[in-house]
Formats: structure tokens, sequence, C-alpha cells
């Protein structure tokens, strides 16, 4: 068997005030790393030292990243939130240049965490239609902008159209101030905030401006065709069936189009099928049409998310099993 190249990483960490709480007391989150990956740790003032084995190397990299980021966001770090980083790392994704989506922001790349992130990326790529279903937290939502942002850089494409069905959590739209335009923006804000980390502020409004790139409820898409597009449907869940058709026969020349929702939050009224489960029934195994499936494991928010997903997950379990009794 050929041995893996070896590689030696420095990583200049964001706070080096914030040494003693990210390497842990005598540095067992460090011990914890190397034990882990078996691979040589060390720091020097306010640089971290990797070598070892490629993979090894930069799975450990990626986790001291993470380790920065949810220091910065709890104050705290604990020698469980390191398990709990580094239980991941079987499905952590080593980045690569056929992985990376590349985006305008400064760090210029988007990167997979997952498996099954990557294979999310993949069949976007490789499909002019794409569902993906998966609970919150799993970037469903924000890939399918960068895989849009991507295609739009290396222009591929001359347009983004993102649009979102204006269904409401226990709301009503009309009780809401403002006229129409401030109706809507509160459920476009997702979108927003999802290509404000991919360019410059002003670039993006530039953009919007130049109806280069558009954000807009479902609605508004009615007798439209787009041709050289990226068009996403986000929250798809809450469409109906007849929304969901009127969505998918947009699609125009040079365009693909991707289609978001988490199934297990529907807020349609009682007994509406959702047109995302509808149309993924219905178009599943048709050549050109991807469909995937995010899980638990795909989750990339604050680890309390993971918790809460599967609190509701188990709480639902046994209300089924209550039944069945």
């Amino acid at each position: 068997m050929q041995q893996e190249p070896y590689l030696e990483l420095k990583i200049q960490l964001d706070s080096a005030a914030q040494r003693l709480e990210l390497f842990g007391q005598a540095d067992a989150h460090l011990r914890l790393i190397r034990e882990t990956l078996n691979i040589q740790i060390g720091a020097r003032n306010g640089t971290v030292i990797l070598q070892g084995g490629t993979t090894a190397v930069r799975m450990a990299a990626d986790v001291i990243d993470r380790m920065q980021k949810r220091l910065n966001e709890c104050g705290a770090l604990s020698e469980s939130d390191v398990r709990e980083l580094l239980s991941q790392s079987e499905s952590q994704i080593v980045p690569t240049p056929s992985n990376v989506i590349e985006v305008y922001s400064r760090k210029g790349v988007i990167e997979p965490f997952t498996a099954g992130q990557l294979g999310y990326i993949e069949t976007m790529l490789a499909n002019d239609l794409t569902f993906c279903i998966g609970p919150a937290g799993t970037g469903k939502t924000y890939l399918a902008v960068a895989v849009a942002v991507s295609m739009l850089r290396k222009k591929q494409i001359r347009k983004i159209v993102l649009a979102r069905p204006a269904v409401e959590a226990g709301e009503r739209l009309g009780f809401l101030p403002g006229d129409l335009q401030a109706k809507v923006n509160p459920y476009l804000r997702p979108l927003f905030d999802s290509l404000e980390d991919m360019m410059e502020f002003g670039q993006m409004r530039k953009f919007i401006e130049m109806d280069i790139i558009e954000i807009i409820p479902l609605a508004f898409m009615r007798g439209r065709t787009l041709n050289e597009a990226v068009i996403l449907c986000d929250e798809a869940q809450n469409t109906s069936a007849s929304q969901m058709l009127m969505f998918l026969t947009r699609l125009g020349r040079g365009s693909k189009m991707i289609v978001t929702g988490d199934i297990t939050q529907v807020d349609l009224a009682d007994g509406q099928i959702s047109g995302l489960v509808d149309a993924i029934r219905t178009l599943s195994g048709i050549e050109g049409i991807g469909v995937v499936e995010l899980e638990k494991a795909d989750i990339v928010r604050h680890k309390l998310v993971h918790k809460i997903v599967q609190a509701y997950d188990d709480k639902k379990q046994r209300k089924m099993s209550q039944r069945e009794d």
C-alpha cells in the first residue's frame, strides 16, 4: 500500500489571547486532537504547527478552525466540544480544487463540510434540476446559493433568481404593517443573508439593481421563462402542487433549477399536500433530475441545532409508537 504524503501545516490563530481557552488546560485539547488523528501538533506564539499524513493534517486544521469559531460564538470551549468536532471527522471532506465553490467573498471559496454536502454539490452541478430535502442547518439553501454565485462568477449564467413562497408559520401577511415589499421582505431575508456572506454588500446591491440577481416571492414568477439562469426555490415544502408545477415550468434554455426544503416543517393548511413532496414522488428517476436527502449528520450550525432536531425526531417517534399501541 502506498504511504500517504507527509504534510506540515501552520495555522495562524485568530486571537493569541484566547490560546488558553482554545488549547485547553495543559494543552488537553491539542493532545486530544493529536491522539485521535495520529499527528504531531505543537504551538509557537500564535501559530499551531501540524505534521503528519496529508488527510489527517487537513482534518485537524478544519477541526481547529471550527474550534475557534465555536469559542468566538460561545465564549468557552470544553473537552466535550472538541470530542464532538472530532467525532464528525469520518464524514469530513478535505477541500480539494474539485469540491470548493468559488464566490466573490474575501475568503474566495465555500467548502462542503460533510460527505452529504459534497454529494449535494456534485448533484447540483451534474443535473439541470435538483431537489434537496433535509433538516435545518444542513446547508440546503446556503450551498445552492453558493453554486449559483459561482456559476455567475464564471459567466456560466447571466442571472440568479431566488424565490420563496410567502407562507407564514402561524402569522398572516395581511396583519403585518407596510406595503407589499415591506410585508414580503422578512420571508426573503434568509436569501439575502446567504448572498451577503458570498459577496460585498455594494456588489450585491449593484447586481440587484442591474437585475442580475433577483430575490422575489414565488407568486411573482408566474408567466416567465428564465434562460441562462440559476433558479432557486427555497422553503419549497410550503408550496402547493400547482405552485410547484408553475415554478418548475419556468426553466428555460441554459438554466439550472434547485428546489430545497424541510418536509418536516410544512406550514400549509391541514390536509394540503406539499408540492415538494409531490414533485419528488412524481419526477424521481427522470434523467437530468437529481434528488438529495441530507441528514442530521450534515447539520453544521450551532451544536444545539443537531440536538434540537434529534429531540423533535424522538418526540415524533414516541407519538407514532403510541398510536400503533
